[in-house]
């Protein structure tokens, strides 16, 4: 039976260059049902106690773990704004830490950034292997592209050194679903 990946970016944006990322990534998944989320379908009020309080969870957060957890592994791509999480992803993970925890489910995860800048979404993917963990991924690798508009052209990535360094670092994703 083949592994099921469930891959998403960490945005809501038409255009996301993290979610052309994960796209691109998912092509080069071997033996594998890949599906790619769209965080559009998982709008939420925003969190507060008290809407917790009248209303319970949204039935969004529990579909999002739901998905999390009937992965073999995820592929996530996170977009920075302002140095840290989207707010609309930052509060899915506001509303789902509240339903489980263990949002990802204990899965491998290949985290990635990407951004227009030379850091490539340096400062959110400090964050995000921080607090992904103590929320059930096991990040087995990772991969950021800077400059995503000079790097990646044409639904693809041109440079043969970065291409090399994502595919490697997808070799050893897959890798860790197989075991």
């Amino acid at each position: 039976m083949k592994k099921k990946i469930i891959a998403f970016a960490g945005s809501t944006s038409t255009n996301s260059i993290n979610l052309q990322l994960v796209k691109y990534t998912a092509l080069h998944i071997l033996d594998a049902e890949v599906e790619v989320l769209d965080l559009n379908n998982f709008e939420m009020p925003i969190y507060s106690i008290d809407r917790e309080n009248e209303n319970g969870f949204p039935k969004e957060a529990e579909l999002f773990i739901q998905k999390m957890h009937q992965a073999d592994g995820i592929i996530c791509s996170m977009a920075e704004h302002n140095a840290s999480y989207t707010a609309a992803f930052k509060n899915i993970l506001d509303w789902c830490s509240r339903v489980n925890r263990n949002i990802f489910g204990d899965n491998p995860m290949l985290l990635m950034s990407t951004s227009p800048g030379g850091y490539g979404g340096g400062n959110v993917m400090k964050q995000a292997s921080t607090f992904f963990p103590k929320s059930g991924a096991q990040v087995v690798t990772s991969f950021s592209l800077p400059k995503f508009h000079e790097h990646f052209k044409g639904g693809e990535v041109m440079e043969e050194e970065w291409k090399e360094k994502l595919l490697t670092q997808t070799k050893l994703f897959q890798e860790s679903i197989s075991e």
